[in-house]
């Protein structure tokens, strides 16, 4: 009995101990996302994972996820945090360039912009930058203070868009006045509907 206690208890401190390392997943829609990433050496953990649907007929566009320093269900605190973050679209249909450059306006029009959010060269430069996306696609916006948001599209880096203001309205096109509800709540740490 002695051997299968200390065995057990062997297993389980080697289990605790490469959990962290095995990078256990969170998922929505089938689509897992780990719960740690690095952006610029710092650590990052999951906030949350939320659902853009477009339409009345609630239609599947992209699985999102945040990462943050220290998560929290706050959006203010997230929002006026000068620390880096992350964020990961994960597309669960198709979606043209046209249709993805249209949404970057309109979320930065609801959120701070205005008339701006079509006229601001640093959005026109985020709009150039997409390109049809298929299902099972994804962008990555990876922030850093003083730096800004590196843009990647389907593993491929874009560029850095400047301007710690442009980090946190970008974010706040879901933590802000999102396009809709739900994906607010699930990067806030709600579920993902």
């Amino acid at each position: 009995m002695d051997k299968m206690l200390k065995r057990s208890l062997v297993l389980i401190g080697v289990s605790t101990w490469l959990a962290p390392a095995l990078g256990h997943a969170r998922e929505c829609l089938g689509v897992s996302f780990p719960e740690q990433v690095q952006v610029a050496g710092t650590s990052l953990a999951l906030n949350g994972l939320g659902l853009r649907q477009a339409t009345l007929f609630k239609v599947n566009v992209y699985v999102a996820a945040l990462y943050v320093p220290k998560p929290t269900a706050d959006a203010s605190v997230i929002l006026a945090a000068a620390t880096p973050y992350e964020m990961q679209l994960h597309f669960v249909r198709n979606v043209g360039a046209a249709d993805i450059a249209k949404g970057w306006v309109e979320g930065f029009q609801r959120n701070g912009q205005g008339a701006q959010g079509s006229s601001d060269e640093r959005v026109a430069t985020l709009r150039g930058w997409m390109t049809d996306i298929k299902s099972g696609e994804s962008m990555i916006f990876s922030f850093q203070p003083g730096t800004g948001l590196v843009v990647r599209v389907n593993g491929s880096v874009k560029g850095t868009i400047p301007g710690d203001d442009f980090g946190r309205t970008f974010l706040s096109i879901w933590l802000g006045v999102p396009p809709n509800p739900e994906i607010k709540v699930g990067l806030l740490g709600g579920r993902c509907e």
